[in-house]
């Protein structure tokens, strides 16, 4: 007995529970942040075609910013630094846009000499499709018609409304970039200013850190992109894929989209391959892919992209999810930048920190 009351008086007493005022600035804390995350959400749904040209600017802005500040140390204006660096950036995409179409043309012509056997892996494939009764074709006189749910234009173009109205967006890139180039101390000081004196330090130190982690995973992407490219190349070019200099940069680029990658790195020499490749090629093509996106994913992004990042993976998964969801092909390319860059606003505002805990690694 005696033992018992000295437990009692020794053991801690129980926490008190909040006072009911407490509990309800807590509730409602809650229902406000809820209410804003809803606010954005909807701003940025019906809002895309603005947020993804100007997101895409920043993008491009934060890739020329180290060429614009080379030429400035060589004197030149900074407007016109800018200037030379949109109209690099432009020659650079003519140049690939024309690249590529001239191999993709050659290989059009070419493939009329391979199309029985792709006809034939496709026929195969079909007539599968309608034993198990999967695709529920339509016939119609003795033809085999499958429509799709939605053209892939649609999906490219969502939230655009049309191709034309999409490059009337897009022409907005290169000026928005150029005057993000020529103004960005004069926005960033501004911005700074918005906040109030105490949280002006906090803010710049959170703009800053954005800032490093858009352009190391610009970078970091572009990098991985032209190792698994050019591995890819040699690999393809010893097997004889056709066009294994244009198909192997295709496929290392498509291998840095997330979750997609590996499936979509396989697509460009397995199509150009048919007909040409045999049995062993394609198991060494897939081995190749496979090998590369596992080493790009390993080793590749956590020393070039892990340092300022810093998401888990269910983060990230639910950030594409998101995107994806609201702007389609385009918040799925831009889901990982947005996302890192909420974690960072997270970390520096101390009623959203748990916020940027569970977004952290």
């Amino acid at each position: 007995m005696a033992e018992d009351e000295t437990q009692l008086e020794t053991a801690e007493p129980p926490e008190p529970l909040p006072p009911p005022h407490r509990r309800m600035v807590r509730q409602r804390h809650w229902a406000m942040n809820m209410l804003g995350l809803g606010i954005v959400l909807a701003l940025c749904y019906y809002g895309e075609a603005v947020l993804a040209v100007f997101f895409i600017s920043v993008l491009l802005a934060f890739i020329l910013a180290p060429i614009v500040d080379l030429l400035t140390r060589i004197h030149l204006p900074r407007g016109v630094a800018a200037a030379v660096a949109i109209l690099l950036l432009l020659a650079a995409m003519a140049g690939i846009v024309y690249y590529s179409y001239n191999e993709a043309a050659t290989l059009l012509q070419q493939l009329p000499k391979y199309t029985h056997r792709v006809r034939q892996e496709v026929m195969r494939f079909r007539k599968s499709a309608e034993n198990l009764e999967v695709l529920a074709p339509e016939q119609e006189k003795g033809v085999v018609q499958i429509r799709p749910a939605t053209e892939w234009t649609d999906l490219l173009t969502r939230g655009f409304g049309s191709a034309s109205v999409a490059i009337l967006a897009g022409s907005f890139v290169p000026f928005l970039t150029y005057f993000m180039l020529t103004w960005h101390q004069h926005v960033r000081s501004a911005t700074v200013m918005l906040f109030s004196m105490e949280n002006r330090h906090t803010a710049y130190v959170a703009l800053g850190l954005i800032s490093a982690m858009i352009r190391s995973f610009m970078v970091g992407n572009l990098i991985i992109g032209l190792i698994v490219g050019a591995l890819s190349t040699v690999v393809f070019g010893v097997i004889h894929v056709p066009f294994f200099y244009f198909v192997g940069f295709i496929s290392g680029f498509l291998s840095v989209v997330p979750y997609l990658g590996l499936l979509l790195a396989l697509v460009p020499p397995v199509f150009v391959g048919l007909g040409h490749l045999q049995v062993q090629d394609f198991v060494t093509v897939l081995i190749t892919v496979f090998g590369l996106h596992l080493i790009a994913l390993n080793v590749l992004y956590p020393k070039l992209l892990g340092n300022r990042l810093q998401l888990n993976p269910l983060a990230v998964t639910l950030g594409l999810l998101v995107w994806s969801g609201l702007w389609g092909a385009m918040g799925f390319l831009l889901a990982v930048p947005i996302t890192a860059a909420m974690k960072i606003v997270f970390d520096h505002v101390d009623s959203l920190k748990p916020y940027g805990n569970w977004l952290g690694e």
